[in-house]
């Protein structure tokens, strides 16, 4: 189960990300946003950013389906999203290697080439924070 503040901490963990200031959150390389809270929409009523649900860029449309059918669980989407390349996760559902996995995989797809070559290249890229690890570390566990 993962939350804002654990999107937060494994965003600003990656190289180069800017955190746009908002009521939720919001996260961006090279000024192309890769991770995001859901702006919900209802009619007649103002938008409300969700910090439980996270807005991911998933590359292209076969991706997306992909997620969406795969692991619906997970994954959803709103007819305001179609034709973009753009899932809504539900946090309370994600495990912690998922989450790092995504948000890692979304902010490769919007960073520079030669930013996630060296990304990758580095001889600890597979080793993304943990958000659980953290959170034991700032318990003083």
């Amino acid at each position: 189960m993962a939350d804002a503040e654990d999107v937060r901490r494994l965003a600003l963990a990656l190289p180069h990300v800017e955190e746009i200031d908002c009521d939720g959150f919001d996260f961006r390389v090279d000024g192309k946003g890769f991770v995001w809270s859901y702006p919900e929409r209802q009619p007649g009523q103002r938008r409300v950013l969700r910090t439980d649900i996270a807005v991911l860029y998933v590359g292209d449309e076969a991706e997306k389906q992909a997620l969406l059918l795969g692991e619906p669980a997970l994954f959803f989407t709103t007819p305001g999203y179609d034709g973009w390349p753009l899932v809504m996760l539900r946090l309370d559902e994600v495990d912690a290697g998922r989450l790092t996995e995504l948000i890692t995989d979304a902010w490769r797809m919007r960073a520079p080439a030669e930013l996630a070559a060296d990304f990758d290249a580095a001889p600890d890229f597979d080793t993304a924070p943990d958000f659980d690890a953290a959170a034991d570390f700032e318990a003083g566990r």
